[in-house]
């Protein structure tokens, strides 16, 4: 079955980095679009970065742009969120999930505060 497995999440402080990483299992990962998606506490959960099965295009979520990168790697079905420049905004449970499947891992708790 299709399984989502996430980690990387910790608490760190504003201005910090951190790389998040989904393990990807159970489906055909190479001919999907990944995405990454958080829900902060009282928030829907909103798509913060995808990127194409190629690896070639992502997008992202205009809060990020410029401090998060998406990337993939499709020979160990992997995707990864790098963080840089992190703000107590971007504190919330990041999910990774593949387009098109009705599938979420079980979420890595970001927490940034000083």
């Amino acid at each position: 079955q299709v399984q989502l497995v996430e980690s990387g999440g910790d608490f760190v402080q504003p201005g910090e980095s951190l790389r998040l990483s989904c393990a990807a299992s159970g489906f055909s990962f190479g001919t999907a679009d990944m995405t990454w998606y958080r829900q902060a506490p009282r928030k829907e959960r909103e798509l913060v970065a995808s990127i194409s099965t190629g690896g070639f295009a992502s997008r992202y979520l205009d809060s990020v742009k410029g401090r998060f990168t998406i990337s993939r790697d499709n020979a160990k079905n992997t995707v990864d969120l790098q963080m840089n420049s992190l703000k107590s905004e971007d504190t919330a449970v990041y999910y990774c999930k593949a387009r098109g499947l009705k599938v979420w891992g079980q979420g890595t708790q970001v927490v940034v505060a000083s």
